[in-house]
């Protein structure tokens, strides 16, 4: 209760107005007025809204955990990896991984042992709540032109997007963009492949069977298998 007093007799007194206008042919087309607050409470001084006053305002309205996008900020010059970054609001990375060898794990249900095993390169597309996975064929860094499949994976909509389940990522204390890749893989891998949704194969053949073969035996992925998307990289940078 004190807390709440402190805050209720706090004094906050008006200094900006902001008045947007819209265009009546063209709804995203707008223009934004701003007024200072005189002495006797009414706006005086309009004028289009500066620079300034434009970064001041950003400032106050990226405070919030929800809007601030400082994982979309590396510490140092961008990691190799990273592909794209989109740094509005609510923004994206996209990055790819090389081919690998790494740990899976699955549900009993599926009767494919854990293990390691090699996967293919594979595109990242992410944001602070949702994941899409890709698969590309490119040795090395792709090209915007690259061609992308399916992920040869459990656990993912039509769409690509990665079902998390109840995962708990931590991205509240992701603060920049090495994490911000880093905190989703390792989320990804740590998780449990469980089952098919909508039990469409994302591969050219039984899924469960392709891992019952590849589990434990360091074979490289058949990329033959993979399932074109029609859509290269270009067509996630929307």
């Amino acid at each position: 209760m004190e807390n709440i007093t402190a805050i209720f007799n706090e004094t906050y007194s008006p200094v900006k107005a902001l008045v947007i206008h819209q265009s009546q042919q063209n709804a995203e087309h707008v223009y934004v007025e701003a007024y200072d607050i005189g002495s006797n409470g009414k706006p005086v001084n309009a004028h289009p809204l500066s620079v300034k006053e434009t970064i001041v305002l950003a400032g106050s309205l990226n405070t919030s955990s929800e809007l601030k996008n400082d994982y979309l900020k590396s510490k140092e010059l961008l990691p190799d990896k990273v592909l794209y970054i989109h740094p509005t609001t609510h923004g994206f990375a996209m990055w790819y991984t090389p081919e690998q060898e790494v740990d899976l794990l699955f549900k009993e249900s599926l009767q494919i042992p854990c293990g390691k095993a090699f996967v293919p390169p594979l595109l990242w597309k992410a944001d602070k709540s949702n994941l899409y996975l890709y698969a590309v064929k490119t040795q090395g860094k792709p090209s915007i032109k690259a061609p992308l499949y399916r992920a040869p994976f459990f656990n993912l909509y039509e769409d690509d997007r990665v079902c998390m389940g109840t995962v708990d990522m931590g991205m509240d204390k992701v603060d920049c963009l090495e994490d911000f890749t880093a905190t989703w893989e390792r989320c990804y891998w740590n998780s449990y492949f469980s089952h098919l949704i909508g039990n469409v194969s994302p591969v050219n053949g039984n899924i469960v069977q392709v891992w019952q073969q590849q589990v434990n035996t360091q074979k490289k992925f058949p990329q033959d298998i993979l399932k074109a998307k029609d859509k290269t990289i270009k067509d996630l940078i929307v």
